[in-house]
C-alpha cells in the first residue's frame, strides 16, 4: 500500500457494476461471487461499512421477473403447453436473469453507500431536546 491521494468515484453505478473499490476504482470489491472482500488491495479501503442487505437480490427479482412473465405468459397464450414446460423454460429463465443480475446490483448498492456516505441512522437528541425547549417557550 502506497500514501498515493485516491479520488473517490463520481460514479458510483459504473464503479459498482464494474465490481471495483469506490475509492481507487482500481481494486476489486469482490472476494468471491456474491462476498465482499475484507478491504482494497489497492488502497486499503476497509469495507466494513457495506451492508447492501436485501436489496440487491429485492432488485434482481423485480427487474428478472417482468420479462420472465411476460415470457411465461407468451408461451402459454401461442402454445397452451403443459405445467412442465413452464418449469423447464421459465423458471431456468428466472435463476439465470437473477443471477447474472445480482453481482453488479450488490456493486452498485455498496458504491452508492460509500459515495453517500450512508450510514445507521440515529436519533439526535439534542436537537430534540432544544425543540422541545423551543416548544416550551413559544
Amino acid at each position: 500500500m502506497t500514501d498515493a491521494t485516491y479520488n473517490p468515484t463520481d460514479n458510483p453505478m459504473k464503479t459498482g457494476i464494474l465490481g471495483r473499490c469506490p475509492q481507487c476504482q482500481k481494486g476489486h470489491l469482490f472476494d468471491g461471487f456474491l462476498s465482499l472482500a475484507p478491504r482494497c488491495e489497492v488502497c486499503g479501503l476497509d469495507y466494513s461499512f457495506a451492508d447492501p442487505a436485501d436489496g440487491p437480490a429485492f432488485f434482481a427479482m423485480s427487474l428478472a421477473c417482468v420479462p420472465a412473465l411476460a415470457f411465461a405468459v407468451w408461451i402459454q397464450v401461442n402454445f397452451e403447453p403443459p405445467l412442465w414446460v413452464h418449469v423447464i423454460t421459465t423458471l431456468p429463465l428466472i435463476v439465470a436473469c437473477c443471477a447474472a443480475l445480482l453481482r453488479p446490483l450488490k456493486g452498485w448498492l455498496v458504491c452508492s453507500q460509500y459515495f453517500h456516505k450512508a450510514e445507521e441512522g440515529r436519533i439526535d437528541r439534542e436537537w430534540h431536546a432544544a425543540r422541545s425547549r423551543r416548544e416550551e417557550d413559544g
